[in-house]
């Protein structure tokens, strides 16, 4: 796994959540819905694909405009078998030319159909609701184990609301609704009643925060996001009248905006979106192609040229070993010629000049195995 110094940040273009979701396997559900968005236009076109990473699985790709002219492009990740035990699982990553608005729709409300027997918009990490409020747990220790549950695992947003007094209906009514379409499924909203104020606060404090009384908390998750100060996400009163909470939406839309390095599923979601895309427009599988015909190109080059080289190399070595054979036979004639003659002036002089010659030829046959081995060198540099 990477360390946390290396993970990576989500960029300001990407969107991304996780969450579970009941009832049959829902490719056939999403298949419909996604032809009925590409009928209508809401989306400009879908594709659907296996998943290579999870037996069974299923991985839709959907592209389509915001603000007018801006792609936005999506992958949504399923678990399709016939038959599981308990709730599945969906990642969805999305990105868009250009930062990521809160106004923008969410792409999962977008992508996911809405129907009785396909629950979708429960948390990943505790199934949680996204839409709704969540009461935390009566037993002590289940809320403990839930809040360091959420803290470490949750893609999510947390939100910790601690209620002054008992709401009355109005007071019950979520506040993720009030947020800006695109964090309406990436917040989960947390309710403690009001003899719940020293209870969450004994399971905060294992995750080094605390929540006001009448007030909010919004949790750091895991790793925390860059520049998070925990006294600068708390709010001390949320009034739980029916009135807009402004100071805890806008603390919402801040801590979404802070750089998120990712937790590593989320950096697999992402990456399958970026590296694994399939739904190309004809101009982007034209210039696909132009790429693969230059790399190709760029590929035969460097095989021409490492051939040549190695040709030269070749050439090069075998010039060097004539260069010493004629050394060897010139330097054996020497020897057997001062051996079988006399030591005449003469034959001292002819046995002077072979002595100055045969050093020099030595030095063009080093210079030879030198040319060779740099020939060769390159050759290799080349083919590399």
């Amino acid at each position: 796994m990477p360390k946390s110094s290396e993970r990576l940040t989500a960029p300001e273009t990407v969107w991304l959540a996780a969450g579970r979701h009941t009832g049959p396997a829902p490719q056939t559900a999403l298949r419909e819905h996604l032809r009925e968005l590409k009928n209508s236009e809401r989306i400009q076109d879908f594709l659907e694909k296996e998943n290579d990473t999870t037996p069974d699985g299923h991985v839709f790709e959907a592209r389509w405009f915001v603000d007018g002219d801006v792609t936005v492009r999506a992958r949504l990740t399923t678990d399709g078998r016939a038959q599981v035990d308990g709730e599945r699982r969906w990642t969805l990553a999305a990105e868009a030319e250009r930062p990521w608005d809160p106004g923008w729709p969410s792409p999962a409300a977008l992508l996911w159909p809405e129907r009785s027997d396909l629950s979708w918009d429960r948390d990943a990490a505790a199934g949680l609701m996204l839409q709704d409020i969540n009461p935390l747990p009566k037993d002590d220790a289940a809320l403990r184990r839930l809040l360091k549950d959420i803290a470490r695992h949750s893609w999510s947003i947390n939100v910790v609301v601690h209620e002054a007094m008992t709401p009355d209906a109005e007071g019950r009514l979520p506040l993720v609704r009030l947020l800006p379409p695109a964090l309406r499924h990436r917040v989960v909203e947390h309710r403690a009643t009001p003899e719940q104020f020293h209870a969450v606060n004994w399971a905060l404090g294992d995750l080094g925060t605390s929540v006001p009384r009448g007030g909010a908390v919004i949790l750091s998750g895991t790793p925390a996001r860059t520049g998070f100060d925990e006294q600068a996400f708390r709010v001390r009163s949320v009034f739980l009248d029916g009135s807009e909470p402004t100071e805890l939406l806008d603390k919402v839309v801040q801590f979404a905006a802070l750089p998120w390095p990712l937790p590593d599923d989320a950096a697999v979601a992402f990456t399958a979106l970026r590296e694994e895309w399939s739904l190309l427009t004809l101009e982007e599988e034209l210039t696909h192609a132009r790429a693969l015909v230059a790399s190709y190109s760029e590929a035969l080059d460097a095989m021409t040229k490492s051939r040549d080289l190695y040709r030269e190399a070749t050439e090069l070595a075998h010039a060097a070993l004539s260069e010493m054979a004629e050394y060897r036979d010139a330097a054996s004639a020497a020897r057997g010629s001062a051996q079988g003659q006399d030591k005449h002036p003469l034959a001292k002089t002819l046995q002077r000049v072979t002595d100055s010659l045969l050093p020099r030829r030595a030095q063009r046959v080093d210079a030879h195995l030198q040319e060779a081995r740099e020939s060769e060198r390159r050759a290799r540099d080349a083919s590399g």
